[in-house]
């Protein structure tokens, strides 16, 4: 939060930054890694569903240590919301409106992913299916319209 409202304070007097090729470069990093992660998190996570069902994908964390592949996107996953945190740099540089809900939403999700990760928590199955999968197009989708 320091680097949101201090950075806000220091662009104040200060052009904007024209970032569009180093947001291209971000944008498809940031979906390439997150189709990676999709690519290796959704087959566990349909197995799970198709052949132990539903309760077993929200109650049981097997894809943190019986999947090795799984285990380690979970954890690639943690530690990405650390760098996902740059969106809101870019935001603040190119003083874009930054909006309550941009940053509460990857503070809340770095401290939930956090959390999640040394408690266990088997829902989590469902939330970084669904993160990578709805990052992969939405970085994407960025990227496409930082190119214009």
């Amino acid at each position: 939060m320091v680097l949101i409202f201090g950075g806000q304070y220091l662009m104040q007097n200060r052009p904007k930054f024209e970032l569009r090729g180093i947001l291209v470069l971000w944008n498809t990093l940031l979906a390439t890694f997150s189709l990676m992660g999709a690519c290796r998190t959704v087959p566990e996570f349909i197995h799970t569903l198709t052949h132990h069902g539903l309760y077993h994908s929200v109650c049981v964390p097997s894809f943190i240590e019986q999947d090795k592949v799984s285990g380690f996107w979970t954890w690639m996953f943690v530690l990405s919301k650390l760098p996902e945190l740059g969106d809101t740099i870019f935001i603040v540089l190119r003083k874009q409106p930054l909006i309550f809900l941009h940053w509460y939403h990857h503070i809340t999700v770095l401290l939930y992913s956090w959390f999640s990760y040394t408690e266990y928590t088997a829902s989590a199955r469902w939330f970084i299916v669904m993160n990578y999968c709805v990052h992969s197009v939405m970085y994407s989708y960025y990227a496409l319209r930082a190119m214009r």
